[in-house]
């Protein structure tokens, strides 16, 4: 029987990241159910790295890990914009002002600049907040740079291995799955929509981390959109869109709550999609090219979850990172493994609060 220090289960973003981090300290195991890492979530993401993406509480993680991203030349230049009607001017001050007084580059636009930066944009859109920072994410480059990583540093990759008994033995944890198994002592639920019940097998109690369908369609329309049009928010979070080479990636927003499983788009979501974006821009909708579904995976306070189970032994957490998981991997990962290897924060992670994210603020009692 193999024998590890770390036993990671995922190995999406969430799970490639941490063992590239964790693997030049310590002998690694990670450990994929299915035939390709980032299978569900991660291969289908139309990531973006934007500052205010999940609010003031994952700002930190979103903040540290943008120099990474940009050094590495995971990045490229987009611009965020975030946009409301008359009745919404309130609300988009309110996420201006909230987001510049903890230091994110935003500011306030009318309807003029608006015009300007979205060709086509229906008159009763007014108002909007401008995120110049905001860049796409070369959502597959950072997987594999990951996992060419943890590779690199020794880490063992076990695909087609979906894990169906833990138990601990001798102190250690006894991970089976059909036609293999390992002994590791410790295991990391990076397991995505699948982190309730892998804690479930393992003897912890679930935190309510719920899948929460998200659905994107790939659109051709005319006029074709600016290749420097913006990600392109609504305030009340019903739509996004950008360009994606010549063509519309749209989003209704749509948090839909599901099961773990390998998800598809609905027909409904679609034609929502499409709809909300008729109500924005004038564009005309020649066809619709491609449409996928994904599963975000958010804790009940939509905070990420790092750390030890407070009641099982050698359980560690790193899991509820909904759609800013991949934005926020540099530094997610590295907090992650100074966190469960012991190891003291860096320059990366020395102005994050871990203590806001472990898994005991669930079993608080008042």
């Amino acid at each position: 029987m193999e024998v590890f220090d770390v036993a990671i289960i995922g190995a999406g973003m969430a799970g490639a990241s941490l063992a590239a981090e964790c693997a030049p300290h310590a002998r690694v195991l990670l450990v994929e159910a299915e035939d390709t890492p980032g299978y569900h979530t991660t291969g289908r993401s139309a990531a973006f790295w934007e500052e205010a993406y999940g609010g003031p509480g994952v700002y930190p993680l979103t903040e540290a890990s943008g120099r990474f991203l940009r050094e590495g030349g995971f990045l490229s230049p987009r611009g965020g914009l975030n946009i409301g009607r008359v009745e919404d001017r309130a609300k988009v001050e309110v996420f201006v002002d909230r987001f510049a007084a903890i230091g994110a580059n935003v500011r306030l636009l009318g309807r003029a600049d608006l015009e300007r930066i979205v060709p086509g944009l229906r008159p009763d859109w007014v108002v909007g907040s401008w995120e110049p920072d905001c860049a796409d994410i070369d959502v597959a480059g950072l997987h594999q740079h990951y996992l060419a990583a943890s590779r690199r540093a020794g880490t063992v990759l076990r695909v087609r291995a979906r894990v169906d008994a833990l138990e601990r033995m001798g102190g250690d944890w006894l991970l089976r799955w059909p036609g293999g198994e390992a002994r590791a002592a410790l295991v990391v639920n990076a397991a995505g929509a699948w982190a309730d019940g892998l804690a479930a097998m393992a003897g912890a109690a679930p935190l309510g981390i719920t899948p929460l369908r998200r659905t994107v369609v790939q659109l051709r329309v005319a006029p074709e959109p600016p290749a420097d049009l913006p990600l392109t928010l609504g305030i009340n979070e019903d739509f996004y869109f950008k360009p994606q080479g010549g063509r519309l990636w749209l989003s209704p927003h749509d948090e839909t709550p599901d099961v773990a499983r390998d998800v598809a788009p609905e027909e409904l979501d679609v034609a929502i999609a499409i709809d909300r974006m008729n109500h924005v821009v004038d564009w005309q909708v020649e066809a619709m090219e491609r449409r996928w579904a994904g599963l975000r995976s958010f804790a009940p306070d939509r905070l990420p979850v790092y750390g030890f189970d407070p009641r099982v032994p050698g359980l560690f957490w790193f899991a509820g990172q909904g759609g800013f998981g991949i934005q926020t991997a540099p530094a997610a990962a590295r907090l992650g493994a100074q966190l469960l290897l012991g190891l003291g924060q860096d320059a990366l992670t020395e102005r994050i609060d871990a203590a806001v994210y472990a898994p005991g603020r669930f079993h608080q009692t008042g």
